[in-house]
């Protein structure tokens, strides 16, 4: 372990020297070893040390298959992206290179231990902390819903309600559902089921998977797995274990989870920040995952904008809900696992690039995220005197948005103090609505910058008894109804106004408004929340979600005993009592990412960056 912890902080060092020398900003030793220092000391601060053995001790882990790493090195294409030129004048001395990553790992060293002594109480806290009745069913309820696979945890189901005979998928491990169980997991020191987790799933990501005769690009991981009892050989009486993952070939609409990758990499990281054990970040197979994962999401395309490209239905919300194109979902999510994965890549010749194309994208992501998707009541009297059809390099309204797509009730609904990160952006297109997992995830990975994350907090209690009322937190405000909910989702009869993913009320969405909360130092707010969950939750069966405007129902086909429903509220809890634990998964502000810019590479008069305007607005 601790020859993996030095690994680990060595790997640090190199990519810090490697952004420097992809950004040409250097200085002299003296001042590096003290700025290193202070940054050391930020990132230390959310590090976290192994703590007591758990559960299942016994359980031997899937070995390194290196079968499988010749397998997807030979076949995948390229891990790396094209290089990026660089002037050879504008290289620094080898030897002050060395001096940076000297400095950074002697700094990392220095204040490693006492970072990791904090954390480590923070664990004993949680595990020694009294809970209430409602916390312990909640953890009772969880440990009842753990699926083994030989023998071993793997994961938790989606729901194990009693009442239905009609399981659907819901007795599948979803990727996205099991994360707020993971967190809870990581949370109480029992992190064997999340290692499990991520090195199953991670050999499921090597599976052939089709849709009448085409497969999609290697790296995507599955929506979901099931464990199968199969005949062995044959025989009729002897069985064996299998998983039987799901790429979306099955699911409603037949479409990939673009969401699963993101959370995989988010979880892998606050794994490696709770245990410290940063060796199963380094293996091969591990890193092969993981750059694959980077393949697919960095690819070239026909887009020109830095944000994913998806289709309908490919992340929490999967049904047809008209976010297609760019979502703020996928968005943030996709920031926080480039935060995540630059973290764990091991530098080496081969993955520089991979690391420069990193930071090109995470920089010019924020700065489109920040300055094309948020809106306040500033910048809807903007859009409201928008000018149209303009064509020229310095065109105002870039995106041609016409303003009568302002919807009616914005402009009353919007309060003075706050604002939010639109649902989705395209050509002509902006869709207005309010979605909370987007925004939220904006916070907790520092997509949005600290003026606009207090926006959106203060939007959100401003306007509580729209998002939160009785049962926190609507999916997306406001529904869509009549004519626009019949051509847009189709006239989904799941999907009715103020019902599922159309204005619904989903109690898992807590542990990530607590978690931006903590960040924000508004522990108030989510306290409230958790309060008005506390009321209802273990009376009404811990339901998948709660239907009409106000949340009052419990949802027409709402599951009971929904597994992420128990962890998000348990985990909020413990989050809420121990909020320094909260740090395995915030990311604070890189203003280095503002600084460092493709562009200036480029010589083109076409060409102009904007990376001072996203500066300025992160020093509002």
């Amino acid at each position: 372990m601790a020859a993996a912890s030095v690994s680990h902080l060595r790997r640090g060092a190199q990519r810090y020297a490697l952004l420097c020398l992809s950004r040409r900003r250097f200085s002299s030793s003296a001042t590096a070893a003290a700025h290193l220092a202070a940054t050391a000391r930020r990132l230390l601060s959310t590090t976290v040390g192994s703590t007591a053995p758990s559960s299942g001790e016994q359980y031997k882990p899937p070995p390194f298959d290196s079968f499988r790493a010749a397998s997807l090195a030979s076949s995948a294409p390229p891990l790396e992206s094209p290089p990026i030129d660089v002037p050879p004048s504008s290289l620094p001395p080898p030897e002050k290179a060395a001096a940076y990553e000297a400095a950074h790992e002697q700094a990392t060293l220095a204040c490693q231990d006492v970072e990791l002594e904090g954390l480590k109480a923070g664990v004993e806290a949680v595990r020694s902390r009294d809970e209430s009745p409602e916390e312990k069913e909640a953890w009772w309820l969880l440990g009842r819903s753990v699926v083994s696979y030989c023998g071993s945890p793997v994961g938790t189901v989606a729901a194990n309600d009693p009442s239905t005979s009609q399981m659907l998928n819901y007795d599948q491990v979803f990727i996205r559902d099991f994360v707020p169980s993971a967190i809870a997991f990581l949370l109480k020191g029992e992190s064997d089921i999340v290692k499990n987790f991520l090195l199953h799933t991670l050999q499921l990501q090597s599976w052939e998977k089709t849709v009448d005769c085409y497969s999609p690009g290697q790296g995507l991981m599955p929506a979901s797995f099931k464990v199968r009892s199969v005949p062995l050989d044959g025989n009729s009486e002897a069985f064996e274990e299998v998983l039987d993952p799901d790429f979306g070939e099955s699911a409603i609409g037949r479409v990939a989870p673009v969401d699963s990758g993101l959370w995989w990499i988010i979880l892998l990281r606050a794994y490696g920040k709770i245990t410290g054990d940063y060796a199963l970040q380094e293996r091969v197979d591990v890193q092969t995952g993981i750059r694959l994962i980077l393949n697919l999401c960095l690819s070239d395309g026909f887009d020109m904008f830095p944000t994913l490209l998806v289709t309908d239905g490919s992340c929490m919300i999967d049904r047809r809900m008209g976010i297609h194109g760019h979502p703020l979902e996928i968005q943030a999510l996709f920031y926080s696992a480039l935060r995540c994965a630059r973290d764990m890549i091991g530098v080496n010749d081969g993955s520089k690039n991979l690391i420069r194309a990193i930071n090109n994208r995470l920089s010019a992501l924020s700065f489109h995220i920040r300055e094309y998707y948020w809106i306040d009541m500033k910048k809807i009297n903007e859009i409201y005197r928008y000018k149209t059809e303009e064509y020229s390099h310095d065109a105002i309204n870039k995106f041609n948005i016409y303003p009568e797509q302002i919807p009616s009730w914005l402009a009353d609904w919007i309060p003075k103090k706050g604002g939010y990160l639109i649902g989705n952006l395209q050509p002509a297109h902006m869709d207005f609505r309010f979605f909370s997992l987007g925004n939220l995830w904006a916070i907790v990975s520092s997509l949005a910058t600290q003026r606009q994350a207090e926006g959106i907090l203060n939007l959100i209690e401003a306007k509580w008894d729209d998002i939160v009322a009785n049962m926190p937190l609507k999916i997306c405000y406001p529904a869509l109804e009549y004519e626009e909910w019949r051509i847009i989702t189709g006239s989904d009869p799941k999907n009715t106004p103020w019902s599922y993913h159309n204005g619904g009320s989903w109690p898992t969405l807590l542990w990530q408004f607590t978690l931006a909360c903590i960040k924000m130092g508004r522990r108030d707010l989510a306290r409230r929340a958790v309060e008005v969950a506390e009321k209802r939750l273990s009376d009404d069966k811990w339901p998948e979600y709660y239907d009409t405007r106000a949340g009052r129902f419990i949802g027409k086909q709402s599951r009971l005993y929904q597994t992420w429903t128990i962890a998000g509220y348990f985990s909020s809890k413990i989050l809420l009592d121990c909020p320094e634990m909260a740090s395995i998964l915030i990311c604070d502000e890189d203003f280095e990412l503002l600084e460092g810019c493709a562009c200036s590479l480029n010589k083109s008069a076409r060409t102009k960056c904007s990376r001072r305007a996203a500066r300025s607005q992160v020093l509002v």
